[in-house]
């Protein structure tokens, strides 16, 4: 198994011989990553999340999203809010003003990512203690002479 791998392992499930392919379950069926790792690059990158955990509370215009995301450049908004238009995740509204004015807004499909976000958020909050105390543990170890 590689070190990138990321496919479930599973026993294989029966069909009926005249079942159509397209009806069998991707994840047990998959032998390779099925175009997950694709949607999961997008939305598990840092400034992705980040964009629309701001987008959530509502429009934000371009400037007010760099403000609102701490440390992230104009470029990497930029790079960031297009794919994230293009996955269909948010709109952009140009409005016909000097300097054009433009919104970005969360579509029905990034309102569903937030529920996603928020739990696991939410998850970490809860885990955050434990976790803490795992890294400790194996630091110590790991600074320990063999």
């Amino acid at each position: 198994m590689s070190v990138g791998h990321t496919g479930i392992t599973a026993p294989a499930v029966a069909s009926a011989p005249s079942a159509p392919s397209a009806s069998v379950d991707p994840v047990v069926s998959c032998d390779d990553d099925c175009g997950i790792r694709d949607v999961l690059d997008r939305i598990g990158d840092k400034w992705s999340v980040l964009v629309v955990v701001q987008l959530a509370s509502g429009t934000h215009r371009f400037k007010e999203l760099q403000r609102a995301v701490a440390g992230i450049s104009q470029r990497m908004l930029t790079l960031t809010v297009r794919r994230l238009e293009r996955d269909g995740l948010i709109t952009r509204t140009v409005y016909p003003t000097v300097p054009p004015q433009v919104e970005y807004e969360l579509t029905e499909l990034g309102h569903s990512l937030t529920r996603l976000v928020k739990a696991l958020a939410d998850w970490s909050l809860v885990h955050r203690p434990d976790i803490e105390a795992a890294r400790a543990e194996w630091d110590a170890k790991a600074d320990m002479p063999s």
